[in-house]
């Protein structure tokens, strides 16, 4: 791949709809570390699991941000696959949080699909995994 081409590998992660997504990630980064840091710091021993949990979503979070702000293909497969992770992380947690609500004193980031965060932990790695796929060399459509 010539220099050119990896500066339009870059710039296609984070044109148009890319944007949107790095910009909602960055919220969701800034949402999730910052009330996890006041929940462990302040109360963790009241929902360790609920507050680690949080905290997860936000390195979570900020390592999707990092990969499409990087750009280039290996950023643009680090980020799917961390967005399937992170879709598959919140429908188990949000599902556990449905079904055994007891393990869940306080709510997560992720608790019931991101009921707290107006659904956006569910849409947004929906979203974020179709826009890397679009953006996928030809073949590569992993």
């Amino acid at each position: 791949m010539t220099s050119g081409e990896a500066d339009v590998s870059r710039r296609r992660l984070t044109s148009g709809p890319g944007t949107l997504l790095v910009w909602l990630y960055g919220v969701m980064v800034v949402g999730a570390v910052s009330r996890s840091a006041v929940q462990i710091s302040t109360e963790f021993d009241r929902a360790p699991l609920a507050y680690s949990l949080s905290a997860v979503a936000g390195v979570v979070y900020g390592f999707i941000t990092y990969s499409l702000v990087r750009g280039g293909e290996t950023a643009r497969k680090a980020a799917l696959a961390c967005c399937v992770l992170e879709l598959l992380g919140v429908l188990t947690v949000g599902t556990w949080t449905l079904v055994e609500p007891s393990a869940f004193p306080d709510a997560t980031v992720w608790s019931d699909f991101g009921i707290g965060y107006l659904f956006i932990p569910v849409l947004l790695p929906l979203s974020a995994i179709y826009w890397l796929r679009k953006g996928a060399p030809d073949g590569d459509a992993a």
